[in-house]
């Protein structure tokens, strides 16, 4: 099975990882250095084992095609998956006046009273964004996260340059080039960033007639963002794979530190009881060409058939 792969890396780091602490205080099962590899030729690589909602792995795909970083766009889409980090992010300014909203992960696990609180001045944080139009601008920016790295990347000259159009354009050129690399880490504007970048940088190659790509991803929380990364990326490549022609090839995932978060622990034994599903099949809009024309009506899965979610708390 397709999903075997991710399985397989759940099992390896519970039996072989390390305790390690972290950012969030939480505290991690960790390992260093893992590698999966998947097939986009036997299907599409979204979890069957747990529901993934892919609605929010579209949005937040077409919010990085379209260079933004405002979780405005997301908002629009009912995606709320950045919400933690823009919410934190006013928190800490001086402009929030509200009880303390510190250590969410932790708190929220046993102090029912709290995780309410929380969700309620979280919602009205969001409602805020879509309806204020100067608080969202201020309040809602990441900084120069993913899309404005992919697309906006500002050298030291100031001029711009759109990583990820470069690469198109050397797949229809010169496919055989060694250098189709997008990064998002760019060291000057790491500071600006609500969280730098996770998936740091990936790379395209083509053989026989394939589009195959490859991402490396300093930091893997294993349970709740590794699976939208695998689908994220393998959703690119095979956008990427029809604008130049090509049929998608394999997804090759590189972790460095790929972890376990404490709190995770019993959702990821309760997913290893479960038996993975054929993996779901990707449609895409014919009469779309680019990449940057997609919308979400033109992008769906089909025969998708997964097994309940399973709820877990994000480490912010």
């Amino acid at each position: 099975m397709l999903e075997d792969a991710y399985l397989n890396l759940e099992r390896t780091v519970l039996t072989q990882g390390h305790e390690k602490t972290d950012r969030t205080g939480t505290g991690t099962i960790s390992l260093f250095g893992y590698q999966m590899r998947f097939n986009l030729q036997e299907g599409f690589p979204l979890l069957t084992t747990k529901k993934v909602p892919f609605g929010l792995i579209k949005s937040e795909l077409l919010w990085f095609l379209r260079g933004e970083t405002n979780i405005r766009f997301l908002l629009q889409h009912h995606n709320h998956i950045w919400d933690e980090w823009a919410f934190q992010r006013y928190v800490e300014s001086a402009d929030y006046h509200g009880p303390d909203m510190h250590d969410f992960g932790r708190r929220s696990l046993v102090d029912a009273d709290f995780n309410r609180q929380y969700q309620a001045e979280k919602k009205a944080f969001c409602d805020r964004i879509l309806n204020d139009q100067a608080f969202g601008d201020q309040y809602g920016d990441l900084g120069l996260v993913y899309g404005r790295q992919w697309r906006a990347w500002e050298g030291h000259n100031g001029q711009t340059i759109d990583q990820l159009a470069n690469v198109i354009q050397t797949l229809r050129t010169h496919p055989d080039s060694r250098r189709m690399i997008v990064s998002a880490w760019n060291p000057a504007d790491v500071p600006s960033m609500a969280l730098p970048p996770c998936h740091t940088l990936f790379q395209f190659y083509v053989n026989d007639g394939r589009l195959s790509c490859q991402l490396y991803q300093r930091s893997g929380d294993i349970f709740l963002g590794v699976p939208f990364n695998i689908a994220s990326y393998a959703l690119l490549t095979n956008l990427i794979a029809k604008e130049v022609g090509l049929e998608p090839g394999d997804f090759v995932h590189t972790l460095g530190d790929a972890h376990i978060y404490k709190n995770h622990l019993e959702q990821v034994k309760t997913q290893l009881t479960r038996t993975p599903k054929a993996a779901p099949k990707l449609w895409l809009n014919p009469d779309k060409s680019s990449i940057f024309d997609y919308d979400m009506t033109d992008i769906k899965v089909t025969d998708y058939d997964p097994a309940p979610a399973i709820k877990a708390p994000v480490a912010v």
